[in-house]
């Protein structure tokens, strides 16, 4: 889920005409952290739902803070980036997570939300300055014209993290059962809050493991001899001053940003929501740990489709394929919407094969000859990544209110609006003086 557009070129005599492997190898291990950071969250929302006897919309809390550090923090990590460099700021953006993967301890102690949610915002701020500076940094380790191979690559190893996120959060943290709001307010006060603190410290383990390993692998960034890279022009007209609404005047960056924002929103949320779904007596009827194993699949098959993609637009041009992912996608959230049992199920879960190509996608076609004004386009797509943070909270209000498997339908319109931007909507026009 995270774009690329370097800027920046090695500074050494070689930088540009070999590829750093061993440098390469350290790096991707940080695309695999971030992917199995962020899904992680997946098995979180309903565990913490249980334990603080949230609705919907209060768990949906949770990708409201992970994602809206992306729209907080993206700025002042560029600032940093600027000043520190790409190799630290990696060091630096692996501390930070590891910070906030520490403050899950006393949030579990507590045990608070709102600790949990202030845990959640600074990892989600060190992830934040991994997405600034890694991206770029792989990109420039090696020749320019395989600079995509490269990151498709990494990303490969982002979307092996959201496969085995799953896996391990489920059997961890959702490996017991829970008691349900009814049951829990039978206790009396003591009993409740001592039935809490133990449902809570089940995620003190693999979060301080996660601390753990975040802060070894800072390390490891920091000290080891890694190629050094400087920022240099990028083409732009030091005299030429261009805005953000300069780019917002070209229609597919306009409907590239909204489409992005409606992608990642979509994403997180039928994530995000599919434990509590897959447990629903008319949906799946199993166990919440059983459920995050399907979630998997949801994860996998993205990474599955990343490969196909690539090698169908080969064959078929990219706006083409987003146009029909898109609909495909929309196909299947409604069928879940309107089934029960196993094909509302499996239905759901297939989505995340089609969900593979659209981000790089979007991003791709959202900034389509735009020359100067690239950059300025790629920091808005960036930015719409708070899609995650929104959308999640707007269908865990809808439930609520609906059903949750009715709800869905807001996720089958962000699909809709993602065909039509494929279909059409990518064109370049150009804009109106």
């Amino acid at each position: 889920m995270t774009p690329s557009t370097p800027s920046a070129r090695s500074t050494g005599s070689s930088g540009s005409e070999r590829t750093h492997n061993g440098p390469f190898a350290v790096v991707t291990t940080v695309f695999f952290m971030w992917g199995f950071i962020t899904c992680l969250n997946d098995i979180l929302i309903p565990h913490l739902k249980a334990v603080f006897s949230l609705n919907y919309t209060q768990s949906m809390l949770i990708q409201f803070t992970f994602f809206g550090a992306y729209f907080i923090m993206s700025m002042p990590a560029a600032k940093v980036l600027t000043r520190i460099g790409y190799k630290n700021s990696i060091s630096l953006g692996l501390l930070i997570a590891g910070l906030g993967a520490l403050m899950f301890i006393p949030a579990a102690m507590v045990p608070s939300y709102g600790l949990f949610l202030l845990a959640l915002f600074v990892l989600a701020s060190g992830i934040t300055m991994l997405q600034v500076s890694a991206n770029p940094y792989v990109a420039m380790l090696g020749p320019e014209k395989t600079s995509s191979s490269r990151l498709n690559l990494a990303q490969a190893f982002n979307s092996l993290g959201t496969t085995v996120a799953p896996l391990i959060g489920g059997a961890v943290i959702l490996s017991g059962a829970v008691l349900g709001a009814e049951q829990i307010a039978q206790m009396t006060d003591a009993q409740a809050t001592a039935y809490k603190i133990e449902q809570a410290q089940s995620v003190q383990i693999p979060y301080l493991v996660l601390a753990l390993v975040l802060a070894v692998l800072s390390a490891v960034i920091f000290f080891w001899k890694l190629p050094h890279f400087k920022d240099q022009a990028s083409g732009e007209d030091e005299k030429t001053s261009y805005t953000f609404k300069d780019a917002l005047a070209h229609r597919h960056v306009l409907l590239g940003v909204v489409a992005l924002f409606l992608y990642v929103g979509a994403e997180v949320s039928i994530g995000s929501f599919m434990v509590n779904y897959l447990a629903m007596p008319n949906i799946g009827n199993m166990s919440e740990s059983s459920a995050a194993h399907l979630v998997t699949f949801y994860w996998g098959g993205a990474m599955i489709g990343r490969f196909v993609g690539s090698y169908l637009m080969r064959y078929v041009r990219a706006e083409l394929l987003l146009g029909v992912f898109g609909l495909i996608a929309a196909a299947l959230v409604g069928t879940t919407i309107m089934t029960e049992g196993h094909l509302a199920m499996y239905s759901i879960v297939a989505i995340g094969l089609f969900n593979s190509i659209m981000f790089p996608t979007i991003f791709t076609l959202g900034i389509a000859k735009l020359g100067p004004l690239t950059g300025k386009a790629s920091s808005l797509l960036i930015m719409s990544i708070v899609g995650g943070a929104l959308i999640p909270v707007l269908q865990g209000s809808l439930a609520d209110t609906i059903g949750l498997q009715v709800a869905f339908f807001l996720p089958l319109l962000c699909y809709l609006f993602i065909a039509f931007y494929g279909f059409k909507g990518s064109k370049v026009q150009t804009p109106v003086a």
